[in-house]
């Protein structure tokens, strides 16, 4: 089933690029699993959750309400990702946040309405399940794996009062 919204209005950025927001939602801090839903135009195929900004909507807060919408989670907003320009068929300029995941809805806007799905995925899997249908999704996830590498819940060198690289352990 599609996805309609009557009031919908679509935005454009100064260059023609619709505007777009998304995030990468994660289950913890470790960034090791991601959760896609199904998408709206073909229910078999997964895509990251995220849509189109709304007028005066800044990127941070249409992302949010974007995930809240087709997978049903709030979380905390992290850092933005990078900015995606995709041109081939549609032109849309997409800002792409990693947001951890706090709560999970057990029903929520898109499953009740047009039977939407969510699945984790390892980062790989779902960089496997994006390449053929949606290689600009799983550019995203590239890109998170090229960016930095999350800390796995230890805190970074320095930024306890130690001097990077100064301190040994025996």
């Amino acid at each position: 089933m599609m996805k309609f919204k009557p009031n919908q209005t679509r935005t454009y950025d100064g260059e023609g690029f619709k505007k777009r927001a998304a995030c990468l939602c994660f289950k913890n801090e470790r960034e090791e699993e991601v959760l896609l839903v199904s998408s709206s135009r073909h229910p078999d195929q997964w895509i990251v959750p995220g849509g189109g900004m709304e007028p005066e909507e800044e990127p941070c807060g249409a992302a949010v309400r974007e995930v809240f919408e087709e997978a049903g989670v709030r979380g905390q907003l992290g850092r933005l990702l990078g900015v995606f320009e995709q041109n081939q068929d549609r032109k849309h300029r997409t800002y792409v946040y990693v947001l951890t995941v706090t709560e999970t809805l057990e029903a929520w806007e898109d499953s009740v309405n047009i039977g939407r799905k969510r699945e984790w995925f390892t980062v790989d899997e779902a960089i496997k399940v994006l390449q053929s249908h949606k290689p600009v999704h799983a550019e995203y996830l590239r890109r998170l794996q090229l960016s930095c590498s999350p800390t796995n819940g230890n805190s970074l060198p320095g930024l306890n009062g130690e001097s990077a690289g100064l301190t040994r352990s025996p």
